[in-house]
C-alpha cells in the first residue's frame, strides 16, 4: 500500500487502519509502544499530538515505511503507473 498524507487526519486513519490490519487492538498496540491505551487512542484521534519518535516507533511497530520525496518526484512515479 502506498499512501500520500498531506494532513493529520489522513496520518491518523492510515495508522488506525495499519493497525487493524495486523489484527492489533489499541491495547495490543500500545502494549508493544510501551504506552497506555488511551495515549493509543489519543494518537490516532489527534495526530498532530505525536512526537517524531513516537511516530517512527508506531510505524515500525505497525510494519510500515516512511519515504520522504520531493513532491514533483512523487508525481513523475504516479504518472508513469500503468493499468
Amino acid at each position: 500500500m502506498k499512501q500520500i498524507v498531506s494532513t493529520p487526519w489522513q496520518l491518523g486513519q492510515i495508522l488506525q487502519a495499519a493497525r487493524k490490519a495486523a489484527g492489533l487492538n489499541q491495547t495490543e498496540a500500545a502494549a508493544r509502544l510501551n504506552i497506555s491505551q488511551s495515549r493509543m487512542s489519543h494518537m490516532e484521534l489527534n495526530p498532530d499530538s505525536i512526537s517524531v519518535d513516537q511516530l517512527l516507533a508506531l510505524i515500525g511497530t505497525l510494519g510500515l515505511e516512511l519515504v520522504i520525496q520531493d513532491r514533483a518526484a512523487g508525481a513523475a512515479e504516479s504518472a508513469a503507473v500503468e493499468w
